[in-house]
Order: C-alpha cells, then sequence, then structure tokens
C-alpha cells in the first residue's frame, strides 16, 4: 500500500477519533449532491452554461487541457487558475449563484480554467507514459515556465487580444510568480493579476506540513513517504473511502472536514458541508512527488527560488551550489493580493513579504472574516461576499 494512501488514512481516522459516533458509518446521506459524480464540462453544462474543451502543448510536451465557458465574439477573456492537487472543477463546484467561474460569465467574461500537467484533466505527454517515473519529474517551475505560457498563448492567439486578468489560487499564484520572473514577455499578455491566498515565502506557514520541511533535502525519506513519482492521484480507492467512510448522514459532524482543516486552518462556519461530497469526487486531483518537496524546500529555507537538487547536481544545473531566487523585480503589471488572517499555508506575514519585493506596490485586500482559512477562497459560504464581489468590482 503507498506511503499516500496511509496518510489519507490517518487524517481520516484522526477525525473519526474526534467526533465520530461508529455506529452511524454506514448511514447514507439523503438527498445527495447531482454534482457528484460529474466532471467539470458536465458540472458547467448541467448549470446551464455553454462548456468546451481546449487542448495545447506545452515547450517540453505535455498536453494540457483548458475548459472554457465561452463569452460573446469579443468578450474579454479571464484565466482561472487552481492549486495544488486541484483542477479546473474547484471553480464550478459551489454552483451557479456562487461559484467565482459562473460569476464571471454572467458578467460578459469569456472565462478559461487551466488544469496544470499530472492532474486529472492533464495526464498525457507526446512522448513519456505516465506509467513512466520521467513524466513526474517536475515541480511548479516546469508549470510555471511550461504550463502557464502554453495556456496563456493559446488563449491570445484564439482571442487575438491579451487577456482582461489572471487570477490564481495557491500553486496557481506560486506558477504565477515564476512565470513573470522567468519570462516576463508572457506576464505582458496579461492586463491584470489577481492572487488569492499567495504562496510564494513560505516562513510563517503553520500548517503540519510545515514538519516536513526539515526532510526537503532527505530525498530518500520524501520519497518514502510520498512515492517518487505521482502524489495523490484522484483514483478509485480515494473515491471509494470518501463515498462510504466520509460521506454519510452525520459527517457535519466533522467526520472527514477535520483532515482538510488541519492542513489549511479551521473555519467550519464557512465550510459548506453540503459540498463535501462534490469536492471529494475531485479532489485530490493528482500532482508529483516533487511539487511537494519543492514546497518543502520554501517553507525550510524562506525563499523563492528553484528547485533544490544538492550541491553537486545544482552545479550542473544552475552552474551554482545553491539553486537561484526567481527575480521578482521583472514584474511590473498591476497586482491584488487577498489574503485571510486564518491562512495556515498563505500567513499574511509571508505575503507581505511578497508585496515587499514587488518594485510596484500591490493592493492587498484582507479577507474581513477571522477565521477565513485557504479553501475558503474557494468554497466559503460567504464567498461571494467576503471575497468575490470585491474581486469583481475591481475588474469592472
Amino acid at each position: 500500500m503507498k506511503a499516500q494512501l496511509v496518510i489519507f488514512l490517518s487524517l481520516c481516522a484522526v477525525s473519526f477519533a474526534i467526533s465520530f459516533d461508529f455506529r452511524k458509518l454506514f448511514l447514507r446521506n439523503k438527498k445527495p449532491n447531482p454534482n457528484n459524480e460529474l466532471n467539470t464540462l458536465q458540472m458547467i453544462r448541467r448549470e446551464g452554461y455553454p462548456a468546451e474543451a481546449h487542448v495545447t502543448l506545452t515547450e517540453d510536451g505535455y498536453l494540457l487541457t483548458m475548459h472554457r465557458i465561452p463569452g460573446k465574439p469579443g468578450s474579454p477573456a479571464i484565466f482561472l487558475q487552481h492549486g495544488v492537487l486541484g483542477s479546473s472543477a474547484d471553480w464550478v463546484m459551489l454552483g451557479k449563484e456562487k461559484a467565482l467561474a459562473y460569476l464571471l460569465a454572467n458578467q460578459g467574461y469569456d472565462v478559461w480554467l487551466g488544469n496544470f500537467r499530472g492532474n486529472t484533466y492533464s495526464r498525457a505527454h507526446v512522448s513519456i507514459s505516465q506509467e513512466d517515473l520521467k513524466f513526474w519529474d517536475f515541480s511548479w517551475h516546469e508549470s510555471g515556465i511550461y504550463d502557464l505560457p502554453a495556456m496563456i498563448t493559446y488563449i491570445v492567439k484564439l482571442k487575438e487580444n491579451f487577456l482582461k486578468a489572471y487570477i490564481g489560487f495557491s500553486m496557481g499564484t506560486t506558477c504565477f510568480y515564476v512565470m513573470a520572473s522567468e519570462r516576463p514577455q508572457i506576464a505582458r499578455l496579461l492586463q491584470s493579476t489577481y492572487s488569492l491566498a499567495p504562496v510564494v515565502f513560505m516562513e510563517h506557514v503553520t500548517s503540519p506540513l510545515r514538519y516536513l520541511a526539515p526532510l526537503a533535502d532527505d530525498y530518500k525519506v520524501i520519497f518514502s513517504l510520498f512515492g517518487e513519482g505521482e502524489f495523490l492521484p484522484q483514483n478509485y480507492v480515494v473515491k471509494f473511502l470518501s463515498k462510504y467512510l466520509c460521506i454519510t448522514q452525520y459527517w457535519e459532524e466533522r467526520i472527514c472536514v477535520n483532515s482538510l482543516f488541519i492542513l489549511v486552518g479551521f473555519d467550519r462556519a464557512q465550510f459548506n458541508y453540503t459540498l463535501l461530497p462534490v469536492i471529494l469526487n475531485h479532489t485530490p486531483a493528482g500532482t508529483s512527488s516533487k511539487t511537494l518537496i519543492h514546497y518543502a524546500q520554501g517553507i525550510k529555507s524562506g525563499e523563492f527560488k528553484q528547485y533544490n537538487y544538492g550541491a553537486k547536481r545544482n552545479m550542473e544545473v544552475y552552474n551554482s551550489s545553491e539553486p537561484p531566487k526567481y527575480n521578482l523585480s521583472k514584474i511590473t503589471m498591476p497586482i491584488t493580493l487577498f489574503c485571510g488572517n486564518n491562512d495556515w499555508l498563505s500567513s499574511p506575514i509571508d505575503v507581505m513579504q511578497l508585496s515587499n519585493e514587488l518594485p510596484e506596490k500591490p493592493i492587498i485586500y484582507k479577507v474581513p472574516f477571522a477565521k477565513f482559512n485557504h479553501i475558503d477562497f474557494l468554497w466559503a459560504i460567504d464567498a461571494f461576499e467576503l471575497v468575490y464581489k470585491k474581486l469583481l468590482d475591481m475588474l469592472n
């Protein structure tokens, strides 16, 4: 059994021990959400919107699928990019009255939803099988210098116009700042950027994930924990566990929600419990173990820099014993940073450091709710009132 499955079971076990009466284990949810078993395109169409899938090729051979809610001819394009272990589905799960993708479509925008390499919708390469470890030899660095440029240039060529805005969440922000630092000519195709829960500097991360940081350079230990290739794909085992262990009549009582909160911050008031089956049907969507290691290195070093292979390999790759830092001074476009006070993965202190490193000072919007956590930016009950309304006002 893979280590990631053990971790998943352990987290659920914590939740069960805290809040679960085992006699209720097999009681089923009375009214299942109709979106439980649907993919992104199916969810969009079920809500009455048109939906398209577009495939683009990266410079290093990965095939990425983007989902689109097309606007009218000539409508400005907005690009939304998910976080680690996420997918395009994250932006539509809340439904047509609350999900950001639909709110943007209602405003007349041409809405594009990206999918990074390695997730449910982007698991192909022109010459490498996903069964090959080489397929998974990437971190968020490659997603920044290859994936985002491929998707953005595809849209710009199709639209024959710049993108009005890039909206990234979590790793979607990390990769943006990689791209904007390393390939500023691509960033200039965007008129503005909105970073939801930006993850760039990570010294003040308070999630238990920080305890992996001391192991960040011990690859044998890390790979023994997470595997050497793919990390947490959306597969039948995860779906079975979520369906029969987490989703019952009484999962409102923190059965498996604790396994989410323990990583991102506790905010039971804003968590939409009826959404849990849909979330677990799409998340985790998969990524590489190397992506998680790169984040652990950032927590350990407190710096925003490229992947650390060790002194010997670094000399071969970078001609330096240390990996180079990303040069944030190259970024001059309008940026807005959204942060939550209870975000264990995107600390307001680290967000302020990002602000100080940028040559053009960004707007910083602190969500006016003390318990607002990392995943609340996607799925909070009051996401519209607390975040999206402000974002839409800025866009308009």
